[in-house]
């Protein structure tokens, strides 16, 4: 395994591998198991875009009020170039949406409708829902995916019926001529009831086995599991959190994605899977050391031309600053004066161990 490091790149770097053929001259001989017609065709390349925790605590959601509304522009105004980058960007969205104006922080989270049309705007095109403050409104805040829907975001991890449940569940896309599936599960919701006629999607390894298996058969270059799972504030992954890895391994996972610790939790990879045990949050209210950042992460899949996919990840550290609740990446925390708790923050992820990159 190649040595841990944190690259901070530009979109516009980015931008440059997005959706294209991987470039280069062609190969004298065509590669190991190429059996097509003609000439070798070029790779496939596309980028994931993974974010933590996007939460909802009430001085948040008092932060971006405006008179009757709600401006979520500057938490995202860094980060956004970098998700808009990416061919494809999911979240964990842990909170529930409602157009009510009760709004509520923990430990039962609704929040603006707004957020959902602040996550558009910065780029997201999948949030994943399972985790275990999905019931936290009852049977509306499962129905959170209306607001998705009408934003454009896909969702999978929590279904508002049963028909939203088989469109969803596995999330089948394809981008850059590439057919990935995106499965979403959770360890509970908090000891809530799931609501009748919805579906939340349990850490069940009979019914995960089912779903790969479904996956796997639909004919997807690759598979991804968004997994809430893991002891909270622990920043090491559990033996739990292991042997889940590897279950979705053995049954054709190729990129493992946590959440639920709030905390950044080590991450392993090689060219043929990614496993990220917990990317922190991505912004919340938490302020407490460990809990107030998290990791971005980047994926690039490659489909070789004899199907084979290969995998590389790149991480940034991301930071939240109040009172405005702003995402900070490095670039844009480098122009800043900031308090101490940031660079006990960023000194915190660098000596993080058991990284395995």
């Amino acid at each position: 395994m190649r040595a841990r490091r944190i690259c901070l790149l530009t979109a516009l770097t980015f931008a440059a591998v997005c959706c294209t053929p991987a470039g280069g001259p062609a190969p004298v001989a065509p590669p190991a198991g190429w059996s097509g017609p003609g000439p070798v065709p070029p790779p496939r390349r596309m980028r994931l875009f993974f974010g933590g925790d996007v939460m909802q605590h009430m001085p948040q959601v008092d932060a971006v009020r405006r008179g009757d509304g709600f401006d979520y522009e500057p938490v995202f105004r860094t980060l956004a170039p970098r998700i808009r980058a990416a061919d494809l960007a999911v979240v964990n969205l842990e909170t529930t949406l409602t157009r009510r104006s009760r709004y509520t922080g923990y430990p039962l989270f609704r929040s603006p409708a707004a957020l959902a049309d602040a996550l558009r705007d910065a780029g997201v095109d999948v949030a994943v829902l399972a985790n275990n403050h999905c019931c936290d409104n009852g049977a509306e805040g499962i129905r959170t995916s209306v607001e998705l829907d009408r934003c454009g975001i896909r969702h999978t991890g929590a279904f508002a019926d049963s028909a939203d449940y088989n469109k969803n569940n596995p999330l089948y896309l394809t981008h850059c001529g590439i057919r990935l599936a995106i499965v979403n599960y959770t360890y509970g919701t908090n000891g809530m009831p799931v609501p009748e006629g919805t579906v939340v999607n349990l850490i069940d390894t009979v019914r995960m086995a089912a779903d790969l298996a479904a996956a796997r058969a639909s004919g997807v270059d690759f598979i991804v599991a968004c997994v809430h799972w893991g002891d909270e504030y622990q920043r090491r992954e559990n033996a739990a959190q292991r042997s889940l890895a590897a279950f979705l391994r053995r049954h054709g996972t190729d990129v493992v994605v946590g959440s639920h610790p709030h905390v950044i939790q080590p991450w392993v990879a090689d060219s043929s899977h990614v496993v990220l045990y917990s990317l922190g949050n991505l912004v919340s209210g938490q302020r407490r050391r460990y809990t107030d950042g998290g990791l971005a992460a980047t994926v690039e899949a490659v489909r070789h031309p004899e199907g084979r996919m290969t995998y590389r990840l790149e991480t940034t550290p991301v930071w939240v600053s109040v009172p405005g609740y702003r995402i900070l990446t490095p670039e844009a925390a480098d122009t800043m004066t900031l308090p101490a708790a940031y660079g006990i923050f960023r000194a915190d992820l660098d000596a993080l161990p058991g990284n395995g990159l």
